[in-house]
């Protein structure tokens, strides 16, 4: 199954964020090489939320992944929620719905 963990960023976010992005991607490197986030990464220009994609039985290493992230824990991030994706289209589709004849 897939799950998105949805950042809604602080305004004084890309300011403030050197401070913890060291630990942050720390994290989210050990969480891909575990196999449960598949991508990552700030959303706009400038940014003012941020999408990861988690892939596993549960949401739960989204959840253990946004509560133990430095940016959580220091107010970089206003909210946070883990929705679950259903993924239908695409190689890595979780749940693959094909057109009759394909």
């Amino acid at each position: 199954m897939h799950y998105l963990l949805i950042y809604d960023l602080a305004p004084d976010y890309l300011g403030r964020r050197g401070e913890f992005r060291g630990e942050h991607l720390r994290l989210a490197w050990e969480a891909a090489e575990r196999g449960e986030l598949v991508l990552g990464g700030a959303v706009g220009d400038p940014p003012d939320a941020a999408i990861l994609f988690f892939q596993g039985d549960s949401p739960d290493g989204a959840e253990r992944f946004a509560k133990a992230d430095p940016y959580v824990a220091n107010g970089l991030i206003k909210a946070w929620r883990v929705r679950p994706w259903t993924t239908v289209v695409g190689a890595g589709a979780a749940t693959p719905v094909k057109p009759e004849g394909r």
